[in-house]
């Protein structure tokens, strides 16, 4: 076998310089610096200079990690960053505005207000298949509720963990916002402290780590896990349509995508032409050599390789299966004859192999949906209408796309997270200004009336109270 590529390793940090970097963003969060909107909105404009200033490094590095093509790295992490921070800039102002509340009857006379106010100190631990994105992305939410936040780059993409330590240090103070570097030992230390807020996104068995760490300090916590979502094809799909969207979306990254299509659910009556409608896609995408291929991105380390590699004896290879250790390729591959009980349809797949099933009714589909957790994404390809509407009925998912795959995650103004194990809480555009955000109730009273009938002894006036109140 080929040998595997060697990656640096990333030092880990020491308990005494996190507890050193949490006590500096405390104390500088109670000088209440960060909670003007002006002060937010300055923060966000200069992370963005930021990120223009070092795309090129950030696109350098996204392909030293995993090859990500400079389109994927520019789409899917810098662009999609600089996005969020627009939208965040141009409502920020309507975000941080306390809105009215109800205040009933017995209260009055009587103002009720909400006010979004920031937690404090937040930590945000990022995965490494979309490093920057996914690190930054919740930094924008964070920033623009008001928080300092200590960010937690993935050591598994070293590159990207580098340039975001130049760019983060060379932006901000690190009493308003640090990095700190660092494997399983540094992310340990780091959850022995009490924080005010964890944004964690990663997989589901480290998500539960996470939870009962946040737990012992009762500190709240947003999870944006994964899991294995599905792709149902239904009889009335445009088949060729279809084709390109799946291969686009289960392939961006080299499959390495938490709402990339896990598995197919594929109406037997068009599978046969579902699946050479894919292969001939694939060709038309990569080339009859994939691996030679400028727009297709690597496995992130040899780890991850063998276990890609592991899957492929789980069905029969209708086309894909090539690998090489030395450069941590896998081919874009498609399974066929997949038995539901084999490790690719229990395990989330995260790679660029895709199972298909073949079912005879969308009630046999969704049966096999809904007996397993609630998938962080789901997707359907139908032109019937009344087919995507018994879809939605019938599944819960975290997202869902209708004749497309991924896609939803883009809109800054929707609401992008799991539900049960895939995930707990979500973000992006104001539900990420909300996730940063505690929403306290203020309610004032004048003092010039004091009516004396709400105080004890109540005498006999029970029937008046509910009378007054219903």
């Amino acid at each position: 076998m080929e040998t595997p590529i060697a990656r640096p390793a990333v030092p880990e940090c020491s308990a005494e310089t996190i507890i050193s970097v949490l006590t500096a963003q405390r104390d500088y969060f109670a000088t209440g610096a960060t909670k003007s909107v002006d002060a937010r909105l300055q923060s966000l404009r200069r992370l963005a200079e930021a990120i223009k200033e070092h795309e090129p490094m950030i696109l350098d590095a996204l392909h030293e990690d995993l090859r990500k093509p400079r389109v994927e790295g520019y789409l899917s992490e810098v662009h999609f960053v600089q996005d969020e921070i627009r939208y965040a800039c141009r409502h920020l102002r309507l975000w941080a505005r306390p809105r009215k509340g109800y205040a009933p009857l017995i209260m009055q006379p009587a103002k009720t207000r909400i006010h979004p106010v920031p937690f404090g100190v937040a930590l945000i631990i990022s995965p490494w298949n979309y490093p920057f994105q996914l690190l930054i992305g919740p930094l924008v939410a964070a920033l623009a509720a008001g928080n300092t936040a200590v960010l937690k780059p993935s050591e598994l993409a070293p590159a990207t963990s580098s340039v975001l330590v130049q760019m983060i240090r060379a932006t901000f103070a690190p009493e308003l916002v640090a990095v700190v570097e660092g494997g399983v030992e540094t992310t340990s230390a780091l959850l022995e402290q009490r924080w005010d807020y964890i944004f964690f996104t990663g997989g589901t068995e480290v998500g539960r780590i996470i939870a009962q760490a946040a737990a012992r300090h009762l500190t709240p916590v947003t999870l944006e896990l994964g899991g294995k979502s599905p792709c149902i094809v239904d009889k009335e799909a445009n088949i060729d349509v279809a084709a390109r969207r799946i291969a686009w979306g289960k392939y961006f990254n080299a499959g390495q995508t938490c709402v990339a299509p896990d598995y197919l659910l594929v109406d037997d009556t068009i599978a046969p032409r579902l699946l050479h409608a894919l292969r001939a896609t694939i060709h038309q995408f990569f080339g009859a050599d994939p691996q030679q291929s400028p727009d297709y991105a690597r496995i992130i380390n040899h780890r991850h390789f063998q276990r890609l590699v592991s899957y492929l004896d789980n069905g029969t290879l209708f086309c894909g299966g090539e690998h090489r250790a030395d450069e941590r390729y896998v081919s874009p591959t498609i399974l066929t004859d997949v038995l539901p009980e084999s490790r690719v349809m229990q395990e989330e797949i995260f790679g660029p192999i895709l199972p298909v099933i073949p079912y005879k009714s969308l009630d046999e589909a969704l049966d096999f949906i809904n007996s397993r957790p609630k998938p962080l994404a789901l997707y359907c390809f139908t032109q019937n209408r009344s087919a995507q509407k018994y879809v939605l009925d019938h599944t819960l998912s975290g997202g869902t796309t209708i004749n497309d795959v991924i896609v939803h995650i883009s809109t800054p103004g929707a609401p992008f997270g799991g539900v049960g194990e895939s995930g707990i809480g979500n973000y992006h555009g104001k539900y990420g200004f909300d996730t940063f955000s505690h929403h306290r109730t203020v309610v004032t009273k004048p003092t010039f009336f004091d009516p004396m009938f709400r105080y004890a002894p109540y005498l006999n006036r029970f029937a008046l109270f509910k009378k007054l109140l219903g």
